[in-house]
């Protein structure tokens, strides 16, 4: 994660809250934490990331379908 310009995160990697934090910030992508909401409440606490997925289906509240979304998804837990 200290490259500049890293865009994806590895299956099986461990990285600091603050490192995914960071990745969050600057690329289009969605992480999901086994420790609910806080992820980023601890900046040296590492997460492994578990599963990756290249999109998900999202819910609309303006017509009520469901929707594929092409974007990338990380599964973290605490390590």
């Amino acid at each position: 994660m200290s490259k500049p310009g890293l865009n994806t995160l590895k299956i099986g990697e461990h990285y600091k809250a603050h490192e995914l934090d960071s990745f969050v910030s600057t690329t289009d992508a969605v992480v999901l934490s086994t420790n609910a909401n806080q992820l980023f409440t601890e900046p040296e606490r590492e997460y492994k990331v578990t599963h990756e997925f290249e999109g998900f289906f999202e819910h609309s509240s303006e017509d009520g379908e469901k929707y594929f979304r092409e974007k990338k998804a990380y599964v973290v837990e605490k390590a």
